[in-house]
C-alpha cells in the first residue's frame, strides 16, 4: 500500500510563494496520474492540478498561470510551485494518485495524503 505525505505548507502574505512536496513511500512509476487537490473551509474538495507519467498537465482555471505542477518519478516525489498566492488560495492541500489516466473525479483517486495547510493573508 503506497503512502503519500505532503509538506511545504505554511502562512504567507498575498503575492507570496510556496512550494509543496508530496513524497511517496513506494515507487510511483505505476501511478500514471498524480495530482494536487484542495479544500477550503466550508467548501468541497477540488482539483488544482494533475500530471501523468508523460508529464502532461491539467490545471484548474483559478490557478492557471500561477501554479506549476511537476513530478520526479525517480525520486517518487510530486511538487506544486505556487506563485502570486491569493487569500482565496487558502485551503488544505492534498496529494493524490491513481494508476489510470488523470481526470477530475476525486472518488477515482486511490491514494491520498493527509494534507498540508496553506494560509494566505491579505
Amino acid at each position: 500500500q503506497i503512502q503519500l505525505r505532503e509538506s511545504g505548507g505554511g502562512s504567507v502574505q498575498s503575492g507570496g510563494s510556496l512550494r509543496l512536496s508530496c513524497s511517496a513511500s513506494l515507487s510511483t512509476s505505476r501511478l500514471n496520474c498524480m495530482g494536487w487537490f484542495r479544500q477550503g473551509q466550508g467548501k468541497e474538495r477540488e482539483r488544482v492540478a494533475t500530471i501523468d507519467t508523460s508529464h502532461r498537465t491539467t490545471y484548474s482555471p483559478s490557478i492557471a498561470g500561477r501554479f506549476t505542477i511537476s513530478r520526479d518519478i525517480a525520486e517518487n516525489t510530486l511538487y506544486l510551485q505556487m506563485n502570486s498566492l491569493k487569500p482565496e488560495d487558502t485551503a488544505m492541500y492534498y496529494c493524490a494518485a491513481r494508476p489510470d489516466f488523470c481526470n477530475g473525479n476525486l472518488r477515482q483517486y486511490n491514494y491520498w495524503g493527509q494534507g498540508t495547510q496553506v494560509t494566505v493573508s491579505s
